[in-house]
């Protein structure tokens, strides 16, 4: 699996690529700032690009922005985004074209090698690996004034947190302590509650409640 990396820290741009390579990662690049950035992703075409929000010259959304515009050039290409702190702008517009293959990490997780690699892979593989933190502000903030999301129970809104990092109901299951059974039925009744279709597809289940936490009204 080809990756192109974007860090402008040397460091851990280092210690990204060592711990790329140690679980069977191809790094085609890995580069320190957007112009780079957009070279690499334009010319080396990578399986994933995992791409730092901030980014020399502008030191802003340099990053992000050389994401979003490969990703117009090449729908679905898998991007997972590291950020130091939660921007839920940034996070919205990831989401936005709604096409899967998307990551919002932040950077602590990144020390946590298993979980990574894992985000790494998911967004590879055209699913979803949203930090908690982001997930977390989503809801609160929609919490407040939106009636659907206030009608779900504490239980279904652990579920849907954890649907929402792109967990399936058997990891899902798994982490709450409960039966794969009990979940399926937390799942449908967030669905019902949202007014949102059922559907077997964790990719599009999990973007379509993104998408809907995340719409402006």
């Amino acid at each position: 699996m080809r990756v192109v990396l974007a860090e402008d820290l040397f460091l851990l741009r280092d210690g990204l690529v060592r711990l790329l390579q140690a679980h069977d990662f191809e790094i085609a690049a890995a580069v320190e700032s957007g112009p780079e950035l957009a070279r690499a992703l334009a010319e080396l075409e990578p399986d994933v690009a995992v791409v730092d929000v901030r980014l020399p010259p502008t030191h802003t959304d340099e990053g992000l922005q050389c994401a979003l515009n490969a990703r117009r050039d090449r729908p679905g290409l898998p991007v997972l985004v590291l950020s130091q702190h939660v921007e839920q702008l940034y996070a919205r517009e990831l989401l936005a074209d709604g096409t899967g293959g998307v990551g919002y990490l932040l950077k602590d997780r990144v020390f946590d090698a298993e979980q990574f690699v894992d985000a790494v892979r998911r967004v590879a593989a055209g699913g979803t690996a949203m930090d908690p933190q982001v997930i977390q502000q989503l809801l609160t903030r929609r919490a407040a004034d939106d009636q659907p999301l206030a009608r779900i129970t504490p239980r279904e809104r652990e579920v849907l947190e954890l649907m929402a990092q792109g967990r399936s109901n058997a990891a899902i299951a798994a982490k709450l302590v409960v039966t794969e059974r009990a979940i399926a039925k937390h799942t449908a009744n967030i669905f019902t509650k949202l007014g949102l279709e059922v559907s077997d597809d964790d990719n599009r289940r999990v973007l379509a409640v993104l998408a809907y936490l995340d719409q402006d009204r």
